[in-house]
């Protein structure tokens, strides 16, 4: 009886384990199509300029959908392969709006021997661009990382109008509220996310305990 016993719950913590590892998959695949098409619109256009800028821009999404398709699917990649991901993201986003967008990034020594969750990060920055463009003339997104010591601390912020963002809110990609549940999962009581909108500047600081 006491063998049945651990048996059943063997098989309870197995199908706990399943139910989480396709929830996690599940959410992060929720990258914004919205985005995909945007960019191949932009690289059609390149393309009948002839621009130089396609070769380039054309490596940096393959590049990036490499990550997606194929290294998203370990639990935890090296924080230098998402940082990398980031950065082609942040190219493609910047060559798509030009002069319009400006990015201040900030990315101090990091231990590149960490390890993340994949897709993490993206969906601050991904809301900075959806949310953070076309209210002004020439709009900021502030980007802000630091890890030492297995803490990661990581900042997004930028200028952010409540009357035409409630629009944009109804076709948002991925949000906020992913991220939320993928940090609960995670790294329950080893996180700490603090959303703030203040003077018409939207800020996320994310502080976690990388394993």
């Amino acid at each position: 009886m006491f063998r049945d016993k651990l048996q059943s719950d063997r098989l309870v913590s197995e199908k706990q384990t399943e139910n989480l590892k396709t929830e996690l998959a599940f959410l992060r695949s929720q990258v914004s199509p919205h985005f995909m098409f945007n960019v191949l619109n932009n690289m059609v256009t390149l393309a009948r300029k002839k621009s130089d800028q396609l070769e380039p821009s054309l490596f940096k999404l393959s590049s990036l959908l490499r990550y997606m398709l194929y290294e998203t699917d370990e639990e935890k990649v090296l924080l230098e392969r998402e940082v990398e991901y980031l950065q082609s993201y942040i190219d493609l986003q910047l060559q798509r709006f030009g002069s319009k967008v400006k990015v201040n990034l900030v990315m101090e020594d990091y231990d590149k021997n960490c390890f993340i969750e994949p897709m993490l990060l993206i969906p601050f920055v991904e809301n900075a661009f959806k949310h953070g463009t076309g209210f002004r003339q020439n709009s900021e997104i502030n980007i802000e990382l630091k890890a030492k010591t297995n803490l990661l601390d990581f900042r997004v912020s930028n200028y952010y109008d409540n009357s035409i963002a409630q629009v944009k809110d109804k076709t948002s990609g991925i949000g906020l509220q992913n991220v939320k549940r993928r940090l609960d999962l995670l790294y329950k009581n080893e996180h700490t996310l603090t959303i703030e909108n203040k003077d018409n500047f939207f800020t996320v600081t994310l502080q976690l305990n990388l394993h």
